[in-house]
């Protein structure tokens, strides 16, 4: 008998506490629960999971989910246990009686959904498990990872055609937040999906503010960035090395933030320990490398920053969209200047690959460093990466619409350091690095300057116009454009094709002004907001005042049940759930079943507890705010579905 569309409507509301679909949801599911292959391509955070839960669930059979971080399965699974699914995980982390149980649970139709890692799928003992169930969907997650060329190639997605081969009745979904348009092929093509249905969300996130700004001591930017916007705040810290990693852990830590270092060279049971105090406490910070935060569905990480320039805007996206999945305000923050291109240029050249994958490698760089340039809307840089229309107005919600940078020509200054690189290579047959060359241009006597008698150059002193770090500007984006390149171990300047234009006068060089640079503010100085476990910004933003101690003390409650249960808080109930518990305020269970993100299973878990938290408050009158009947109260809440994380369970983003 075929699934109606009201029987997972009420799935929606009886297990995950919705009223209505977001977005595309509901025409992806409707698609896969009548039995048809779909490529979904949702941001993170845009409700993906849902459109292979839902199937699961209303379809006969187990729901196979092939996630590519067997790490964080558990916390997958406790969260769905937690809304009444049944679910189960078989990965190498599990002793032969665990697994057995789980296979017995699949074989016996216990078990609504099961997530395997892709390596799993290689081995014929599992192909031949699932044989013998009833499966009712594939959910192919993180899909990408097919991708040969992608950020996050992953070897074993390659033979996740079987799938198809094996079982052609069964329906299969990938999914996605982070492909291009050629990406989105591969992905159909790998994984021979021919007549699937395709489905495009936005990939705007609305919530998220991209800033980036000039690099000039990145670790107390940094800091100062944190204790001024996000004091208490949840956050991830990129940085390219482990060293990198291990001294800006240790450096907020040592100013009164309290961060955990996350890289590959940590052994097992430090990194685990690491992730499973990110998702359970509120207010940690992690330093890493781009090990970490994979799938993480940690819905209240309110900043990404990045010290260290991404090598695709693939990763970028990515990475910062990590912040924000519940909808609150959240920042993606990055320091970025000359060394970073200069680095990521010497690291193309002299990594691994042939001269294709070299050339994809720099194309992606080239992406990125248009978007760290642009004097354009950032946002809408990026949504044009991905092939979305941007609003030719801007955005409104990143540095470039809110403070929009000076352009002013350079053309002259790109002559004179084009000219120095010439005078350099021709006269003296010697190449050099962009602190030189900038040494020259400002007429600087420096040893290395005198040793090589570059004061003799005609060129010498012809830049005093500009300031140093105008001038690392300069070259910065004389790179970005391709005017100028760098060779060799020691990352030394030469001229491209396009130089010539530019030195004949036959091109204009368009640059960004370099911003003033800040006051310098003294790092260990002692105030409120430098502490690391302040309350959070966002996480009470549309809540009046007087319904902030119920806030607070529900956040309290939450956090005890968390801990007597060994979970990560989210998985009781979201930020964006307990501001609206508070804004409506209700005196019944029934009333507490109306508000979104409570389902069935939480309802009859927790709504006496979160009941009593608010009569132990006195009521809605003893704060000064209205009672559940007044529209007053109500408005001041959250507003509706709409504006609600729906991703229940973590998303796999990348593996450990």
């Amino acid at each position: 008998m075929p699934v109606t569309d009201s029987e997972t409507l009420a799935t929606l509301h009886r297990v995950f506490g919705y009223e209505a679909f977001r977005g595309e949801q509901e025409a992806v599911i409707e698609h896969v629960v009548a039995g048809g292959d779909a490529v979904v391509l949702m941001p993170t955070g845009g409700g993906k999971s849902l459109c292979y839960q839902i199937p699961a669930l209303v379809r006969p059979g187990t729901g196979i989910v092939v996630s590519p971080l067997i790490a964080l399965m558990q916390d997958q699974v406790d969260a769905l246990r937690a809304l009444g699914v049944r679910a189960g995980f078989i990965n190498s982390t599990q002793d032969f009686d665990e697994r057995r149980v789980v296979e017995a649970e699949f074989l016996a139709g216990e078990l609504d959904l099961l997530y395997l890692a892709p390596e799993r799928l290689r081995l014929d003992t599992t192909l031949g498990l699932l044989s013998r169930g009833k499966i009712s969907v594939f959910a192919i997650d993180e899909a990408h990872c097919v991708s040969q060329w992608g950020h996050d190639f992953r070897p074993d997605y390659l033979m996740l055609s079987v799938l198809g081969e094996r079982w052609p009745d069964v329906p299969r979904i990938a999914l996605t937040a982070t492909a291009t348009h050629a990406t989105h092929q591969e992905i159909t093509q790998r994984l021979n999906m021919p007549q699937a249905r395709h489905f495009v969300a936005s990939f705007d996130r609305p919530n998220i503010q991209y800033r980036i700004v000039p690099k000039v001591d990145p670790k107390k930017q940094l800091l100062a960035f944190l204790r001024q916007e996000h004091a208490g705040d949840a956050g991830i810290v990129y940085c390219l090395s482990r060293n990198s990693v291990e001294r800006t852990a240790e450096f907020l830590s040592h100013n009164g933030i309290e961060a955990v270092p996350y890289h590959a060279g940590l052994d097992a049971g430090t990194r685990a320990a690491h992730q499973s105090r990110f998702l359970r406490e509120d207010g940690l910070v992690v330093v890493a490398t781009i090990a970490f935060g994979m799938g993480i569905d940690k819905p209240d990480v309110r900043f990404v920053a990045h010290l260290d320039l991404p090598k695709s805007v693939e990763g970028y996206y990515q990475e910062t969209g990590r912040a924000g999945r519940d909808g609150l305000p959240s920042t993606a923050w990055m320091a970025y200047g000359l060394n970073d291109v200069v680095q990521q240029r010497k690291l193309i050249q002299s990594g691994e690959g042939d001269e294709a994958f070299r050339r994809r490698a720099a194309a992606h760089l080239d992406s990125m460093l248009a978007l760290c340039e642009t004097a354009q809307c950032r946002r809408g840089q990026l949504l044009a990466y991905f092939g979305q229309e941007p609003d030719p107005a801007g955005c409104g919600n990143c540095d470039t619409c809110l403070t929009p940078p000076e352009t002013w020509d350079g053309t002259i200054a790109a002559q004179k350091v084009l000219s120095t690189v010439v005078r350099l290579q021709r006269e003296r047959r010697q190449k050099f690095g962009a602190g030189q060359i900038i040494d020259i241009l400002l007429g600087k006597r420096t040893g290395r300057v005198i040793q090589f008698d570059h004061d003799q150059l005609s060129v010498f002193g012809i830049g005093e116009e500009l300031t140093e770090g105008e001038w690392r500007g300069v070259v910065r984006q004389l790179l970005a454009q391709g005017l100028l390149a760098v060779e060799g171990e020691y990352g030394t300047l030469a001229l491209t094709d396009a130089s010539a234009a530019v030195l004949r006068r036959e091109r204009e060089v368009p640059l960004r002004k370099e911003p003033k640079r800040p006051a310098a503010s003294r790092s260990g100085s002692s105030s409120s907001a430098s502490s690391g476990r302040g309350r959070s910004k966002a996480a009470v933003a549309e809540l009046p005042e007087e319904l902030l101690p119920a806030f607070e003390a529900l956040r309290s409650w939450r956090a005890e049940q968390a801990r007597e249960q060994g979970v990560p808080a989210y998985v009781i109930f979201h930020d964006a759930t307990l501001r609206e518990i508070v804004a409506l305020w209700p005196t019944s269970v029934a009333q507490l079943g109306t508000v979104g993100g409570v389902g069935e299973k939480k309802l009859a878990t927790y709504g006496e507890g979160v009941l009593g938290v608010l009569e132990s408050l006195g009521g809605p009158s003893a704060t000064g705010a209205g009672g559940p009947g007044e529209q007053d109260a109500a408005e001041e809440g959250p507003g509706p579905a709409t504006d609600t994380d729906w991703d229940t369970e973590p998303e796999p983003d990348d593996w450990i």
